[in-house]
């Protein structure tokens, strides 16, 4: 039998808190733990070593993303984070992301895609609000040449992952990706894995960012595929 999920929940709001475990219970998902601010959430994390965190921005004493970071940062088992906050600002996208987190949602998120959300990230699959991915693709498209952060070298992808890679950033599902590629969908998969292990990359979420950021990807571009796929 598989054993529950276990979440860390850290925001400063009770109510909050007290909400988003009642909804995750009644779905079979274990709240291990509650954290009040960033200091807490990072030592909880220690102790119960969930599987997921959902993690609030604005926290006293340490705010969610530095959180983040220290979770994050050489932990044997890494838990995946999902940042949640009531502020849709482009800069929590790009630090949060930045930070690690694998997913990123409002707070007015509907009981069902919250806990949709956390079974999603635990698969290793990353997450995004759509318009949420707009905005981290229009903020990339605005950095310069001169700023872009050419941190991975893409020349240990082959020829077919640079595609897939291509496609991924550009929003495609697996199902899309196979679709297009004409593959198997569990190929498209090998591949995506591949790309992931060859970067030193967590999840879906970074690739779409290394992608960007290395100009394998335009919003230009991204915006053309959308339109030809709408027009399919």
């Amino acid at each position: 039998m598989t054993e529950p999920l276990r979440v860390l929940l850290a925001d400063d709001q009770t109510l909050v808190r007290t909400g988003f475990r009642l909804i995750l219970g009644a779905d079979g998902i274990n709240v291990v733990a509650e954290a009040t601010n960033g200091t807490e959430a990072v030592e909880a994390a220690c102790r119960t070593r969930p599987d997921v965190i959902l993690m609030d921005v604005r926290m006293p004493e340490m705010d969610g993303l530095e959180a983040t970071r220290r979770i994050l940062t050489g932990a044997p088992d890494e838990p995946r984070v999902i940042i949640l906050t009531t502020f849709d600002l482009d800069r929590y996208v790009y630090a949060a992301l930045s930070a690690g987190a694998s997913g990123f949602l409002l707070k007015d998120v509907t009981p069902e895609h919250l806990t949709a959300a956390v079974r999603t990230v635990r698969t290793g699959d990353a997450l995004l609000a759509p318009a949420i991915t707009r905005r981290l693709v229009q903020r990339f498209a605005q950095r310069g040449s001169d700023t872009a952060a050419l941190h991975r070298d893409l020349a240990s992808l082959t020829p077919r992952e640079l595609e897939v890679l291509g496609l991924l950033a550009r929003g495609l599902s697996n199902a899309e990706l196979a679709t297009r590629l004409h593959l198997a969908e569990a190929t498209v998969k090998t591949h995506v894995a591949r790309i992931l292990a060859k970067l030193g990359l967590r999840d879906r979420v970074q690739a779409v960012i290394v992608a960007y950021e290395t100009g394998l990807v335009s919003v230009g571009a991204r915006e053309a595929a959308q339109r030809s796929t709408e027009q399919t």
